[in-house]
């Protein structure tokens, strides 16, 4: 399970012209879910990015969560983050999961952040959606769960 991560003033998601998801101040999380990922996967991933210390403390020093901070998460999926560039001029998605276990996991991630307290808004499962965001620092880091374990 890959995941970037940004820190965003706002971030807003739209399907056919129509906002249905936005947020103020806090992560904006674009989530590709691979073949063969796991619940535990979700899980780790969402405890992770709830922790991450990615703004600012009162010294300037990135310190807080955004758990501290009482900040939003949006969560898009993405299923373009396992998109293999190194042969030709067109991606290979044949790592990224069939749908319906990808939105099983995107459920289950998206319910894990929920359970670490946060206030989650998302996107539109298999949705063409344009997503607006203002990014903070700017700061955008790459998570896989691969990686993490």
């Amino acid at each position: 399970m890959r995941a970037v991560v940004q820190r965003v003033s706002s971030a807003k998601v739209k399907v056919e012209g129509r906002e249905i998801s936005a947020i103020g101040p806090g992560l904006l999380v674009f989530l590709g879910v691979r073949s063969g990922d796991t619940e535990e996967d979700a899980r780790y991933l969402a405890e992770k990015i709830a922790g991450l210390r990615v703004f600012p403390d009162g010294e300037g020093k990135m310190n807080l969560s955004v758990r501290d901070t009482g900040g939003n998460v949006l969560v898009v999926s993405q299923f373009t983050l396992y998109g293999d560039c190194r042969k030709g001029k067109r991606p290979s998605f044949s790592e990224a999961a069939p749908a319906k276990e990808a939105e099983k996991l995107y459920e289950t991630f998206i319910g894990a952040l929920k359970e670490q307290g946060l206030d989650v808004a998302c996107g539109q499962f298999q949705a063409h959606m344009q997503v607006e965001l203002v990014n903070d620092g700017p700061v955008t880091l790459l998570l896989d769960s691969d990686k993490l374990f």
